[in-house]
């Protein structure tokens, strides 16, 4: 299957004016054209900084790519310039920003945000960009698009925001579009309506969609395959039945024992224990481990390098073939030997 993106030993590396830390470190992950990739992970875990990397819009000033590739098309993105990075940016790849009562200016009409892209990357009249912001308004599913493109933010709702933010997205027809966070703020009624339209317009225009959330009721609805990432890395890959059916990593099986539909007995919810540590806080050994329940030496020692299973790969000690005749696993773990 051909890849459209490959991200390799991503380290991205940033400076708070006392000391460099990296928040992002070694990142390895695909995606397929026409798929659609979850990235999940709670808050702190470095899936926005990621896409922000992709995109090209991390702070010049105190952060740095200090290895790794991150290819679009064999085309290497963290050696592109600011001024190349323009022509790509919102044309070949574009992505839609968490927030949308706060992404979309308040002094400028619907319309003067959304013809930007079109400035920029299509030769087109001001009748013909008019034109096809309101055939994308409408496709999106926006009601009396004629008016809204001379509106202003505030007169929406946070639903329809979120559609601007879409269209905006989507306007140069891009082959990658990456979703941060989509549904934030949203209802559950609309959450669905934004998730039945995401899935609709990447299968019309036969588009690559990257998921970016930490909902994995929305990941089982709309991904092919999931990277689950944590403290700056990722630590299990699969597709995405086989990460709900046999989840490796105790990370993974402990953000699906999270979810309500998982609680039977109707007793309080399961939650993880402690916090995502901060990247300066990071030290040897499995970035889990102050966390996990199956916890042993060497994970407090050793960084587990990723073992993989068919397409299934999952960073953690437990997955050793040589720790597994040696480690055994109590009932109550999920673990698959």
């Amino acid at each position: 299957m051909e890849k459209i993106l490959q991200v390799k030993d991503l380290r991205i590396q940033f400076n708070n004016g006392k000391e460099n830390i990296q928040p992002i470190r070694g990142v390895y992950f695909h995606v397929n054209k026409g798929e659609t990739l979850g990235i999940v992970g709670e808050s702190g875990c470095g899936k926005s900084v990621t896409s922000l990397s992709v995109m090209g819009l991390l702070p010049q000033k105190t952060s740095e790519i200090v290895s790794g590739e991150i290819l679009f098309n064999d085309r290497d993105l963290s050696r592109l310039t600011e001024r190349e990075f323009r022509k790509l940016r919102g044309n070949e790849i574009s992505m839609i920003f968490q927030e949308p009562m706060t992404s979309l200016n308040p002094v400028f009409t619907i319309g003067k945000q959304l013809s930007e892209p079109l400035r920029q990357h299509k030769k087109m009249s001001k009748s013909k960009i008019r034109e096809t912001i309101i055939a994308v308004l409408k496709q999106v599913g926006l009601p009396r698009a004629e008016q809204i493109i001379d509106e202003y933010p505030h007169q929406l709702s946070g639903g329809m925001r979120q559609r601007v933010m879409i269209s905006l997205a989507l306007l140069c027809q891009p082959k990658l579009m990456i979703a941060d966070e989509p549904t934030t703020a949203l209802d559950v009624t609309i959450q669905a309506q934004i998730l039945e339209l995401l899935k609709n317009i990447k299968r019309k225009n036969d588009m690559s969609l990257i998921l970016i959330t930490h909902d994995l009721s929305v990941v089982a609805e709309m991904c092919d395959r999931v990277v689950v990432m944590y403290a700056g890395e990722v630590v299990e890959e699969a597709e995405v039945n086989e990460l709900f059916d046999q989840p490796l990593h105790p990370y993974t099986q402990g953000l699906i024992q999270s979810l309500p539909s998982n609680n039977k007995r109707k007793s309080k919810l399961f939650s993880i224990q402690g916090q995502v540590p901060k990247p300066s806080e990071i030290k040897e050994g499995c970035v889990f481990a102050n966390r996990c329940p199956f916890v042993f030496g060497k994970c407090l020692t050793e960084t587990p390098p990723s073992f993989q299973k068919g397409k299934h790969i999952s960073k953690c000690w437990l997955q050793d073939p040589e720790e597994m005749e040696v480690k055994r696993i109590g009932e109550s773990s999920t673990v698959i030997s």
